[in-house]
């Protein structure tokens, strides 16, 4: 399989193999996998087309982040009514927030690899 043009982007994830080398596509499906609910890795379509699990990869990570940003936008009215101390409530807004700094790289991670995946597939 000849190299493809992609050049690396700094989000890319260390997991996935370089596009163009041996068995860079199921290194990255099977990265992939690992951002959908597992029933979706076994669905016939996305293990023959893994551009299609990329798709599916990128919604999945958006509502993460969706998730995540109304957890640290409601935490701080939501929790005291739940009865926890302070020092819990603050630390849980820490962990919201560096949470949805690492979606927003898994994101950009998951682009990156979609991009070069379609790239390869419009390869002769």
């Amino acid at each position: 399989m000849p190299l493809t043009s992609t050049r690396i982007s700094p989000d890319w994830p260390c997991q996935v193999k370089t596009p163009g080398s041996y068995d860079w596509e199921r290194s990255a499906a099977k990265w992939l996998r690992e951002l959908v609910p597992a029933r979706y890795a076994g669905y016939p379509v996305f293990v023959r087309h893994p551009v299609l699990l990329a798709r599916h990869a990128q919604i999945q990570v958006q509502q993460e982040i969706r998730v995540a940003r109304t957890a640290l936008q409601t935490a701080r009215a939501d929790l005291p009514g739940l009865g926890l101390h302070e020092g819990v409530i603050e630390h849980t807004i820490k962990l919201y927030a560096a949470e949805l700094m690492q979606l927003q790289h898994i994101a950009r991670s998951v682009r990156a690899v979609t991009q070069a995946l379609v790239e390869a597939g419009r390869q002769p």
